[in-house]
């Protein structure tokens, strides 16, 4: 025992609480109650007025019997409502699993029983869906219809409306922070492209953590005007709700994202942030001249997924949208590394300037550290942006472990690091660069071909908007890459002329020997789905 370790020096009430997102309703609340807070359509309110909506919401639940542990499941787009669950729900101690409203009936019904939620709220344009995952389901939910006054519409299928819930409440719900920060906060379940999707378990400090990261790394001010483009649902929407909160800032929602309607929030409503998949991107630096509003604001976009084309960072930066890319899976809150920018990187050309952004970068400044190992031997690659590896997380911003899967857990935590399935290269200032998924990577001939690499050639062409590349079985080489591309608006591009360009900037093993033009289909945050691009594929041998 040394001398800092008597009991006159222990932790008490007084010098330590749990750190938890909880506590930033508490205080946004407490000095800024006459801010704006959320804009939905003709919906405006003020902190004062969310605040209470969410206490109310918190006790409501309560009286119907959520507390510590119980799940509360939630089936709707980017709308007020939803915020306001992830800001009460783990006022009770109780985990908040919002879902993507494109999933299916049996993976929905799937994941209410595999998390025992024990209510369901709904928005009642998927009321459809969610009556199909009930039939599915051995669960029975409380389920509480969330009719949106600036939706479609949609039929009731629960006990209550999410307003007459709220009237069961009390204004004055006297809530507090978790015992302790470890405990759980969020389900999110991933994607599921193979098998079922799997539960991914946050914790309280675990949130906070990445709520001020996302503060820190994006050099963020106070009362910022966030447009919610990026789903709600889709990693907690990267800990953005909590994070805006903390500033006092304002969120804009729109239930889908479509260029007219972005350009307008810009337009009238000052929005100064937003997040989003390289999917948005395009879509404002793409839009036609009449779906455009001037606005004169300088607006900061965060984007993950795959590197954005450096045209369209080009595109961006003219319109006064800088771009920060950033890289993290379900597992890791959303992004949790991030390409951070160097002041002598403005100076270089533009195209260089956009390579260096396309990469996956460093750490975040709250996450421990981010590297690329050997799998087999554990040990950190040379950085040498060309011995490839895989990327591992290590710190506080990663999950607590996969829900009733101990040995996936494990697995995945294998060494004491958070192992991705990306594989990558670190570069010589440390920066990851990822090259393909592990299940992604290409195989030709016995050399190995990154899918992500011959998508970056296929980019440089200016008439391709949208580029995806998977194996093709070939008889001499075991697989060969093909690309599918979507083009840009009236661009006419054939085969051959691609095919040409892509001769110019990859060796002859690494280019594409198919190319086929159509609309790529995309999951409900603008990733493309390779899952159906590979069975596609499989139809070209029939």
């Amino acid at each position: 025992m040394t001398i800092y370790e008597g009991p006159e020096l222990a932790r008490c009430g007084a010098n330590h609480t749990a750190i938890s997102p909880v506590s930033m309703l508490k205080r946004v609340e407490r000095v800024h109650p006459e801010l704006p807070a959320q804009i939905h359509g003709s919906i405006r309110r003020n902190w004062g007025e969310v605040a209470e909506r969410c206490k109310r919401l918190a006790s409501a639940l309560s009286k119907r019997g959520v507390g510590r542990g119980d799940t509360v499941a939630m089936l709707a787009p980017n709308i007020p409502e939803a915020l306001e669950c992830t800001l009460a729900v783990p006022m009770l101690g109780a985990i908040l699993n919002a879902n993507n409203v494109r999933l299916n009936a049996e993976t929905i019904a799937y994941i209410l029983d595999h998390g025992e939620a024990k209510v369901l709220l709904v928005d009642t344009e998927f009321s459809g869906l969610a009556r199909e995952a009930m039939k599915l389901s051995g669960s029975k939910p409380l389920i509480v219809d969330i009719e949106d006054t600036q939706g479609c519409g949609g039929e009731r299928i629960g006990e209550l409306t999410y307003e007459e819930l709220l009237q069961e409440g009390d204004a004055d719900f006297p809530y507090r922070l978790p015992d302790d920060e470890w405990d759980a906060l969020a389900l999110n379940y991933t994607s599921g492209t193979t098998g079922r999707p799997k539960g991914v378990v946050y914790s309280h400090r675990g949130a906070w953590m990445n709520a001020v990261s996302n503060v820190v790394t994006w050099e963020m001010p106070h009362y910022p005007v966030y447009l919610w483009t990026l789903p709600l649902f889709h990693c907690n929407g990267w800990c953005f709700p909590w994070t805006i909160t903390m500033l006092a800032g304002t969120h804009v929602f729109l239930r889908a994202p479509r260029a007219d309607a972005i350009y307008e929030a810009f337009a009238e409503h000052g929005v100064t942030h937003l997040c989003g998949a390289p999917i948005i991107m395009s879509l404002i630096a793409g839009a036609p001249a009449e779906e455009r509003r001037a606005f004169s604001q300088n607006i900061k976009m965060m984007t993950a997924a795959a590197p954005p084309p450096a045209p369209v960072i080009a595109e961006m930066e003219a319109l006064k949208i800088s771009v920060t890319h950033t890289y993290g899976l379900t597992e890791v809150y959303g992004p949790a590394a991030v390409c951070a920018e160097k002041p002598n990187w403005s100076k270089l050309p533009l195209e260089e300037q956009a390579k260096l952004k396309a990469r996956q970068g460093v750490a975040y400044e709250l996450e421990e550290d981010v590297l690329v190992l050997d799998r087999k031997t554990g040990k950190p690659v040379p950085w040498d942006g060309e011995t490839l590896g895989e990327i591992v997380f290590r710190g506080n911003i990663v999950m607590k472990g996969y829900l009733k899967r101990p040995e996936e857990t494990a697995e995945s935590f294998k060494d004491g690091w958070f192992w991705t399935g990306d594989i990558a290269v670190q570069h010589p200032d440390g920066y990851v660069e990822i090259r393909d998924r592990a299940k992604d990577i290409i195989i030709s001939g016995g050399e190995n071909i990154s899918s992500i690499e011959v998508e970056k050639a296929l980019y440089t062409h200016p008439g391709v908007s949208l580029a995806a590349v998977v194996a093709m079985p070939d008889a001499k080489w075991g697989e060969v890459p093909c690309a599918f591309v979507e083009l840009a608006g009236d661009a006419k591009v054939t085969e051959e002329e691609l095919l040409e360009h892509a001769r110019e900037c990859l060796a002859g093993f690494q280019r594409p020997k198919k190319i086929v033009f159509c609309e790529l289909p995309k999951t409900s945050t603008g990733k493309v789905r390779k899952t159906e691009l590979r069975e596609r594929v499989k139809s070209f041998e029939e």
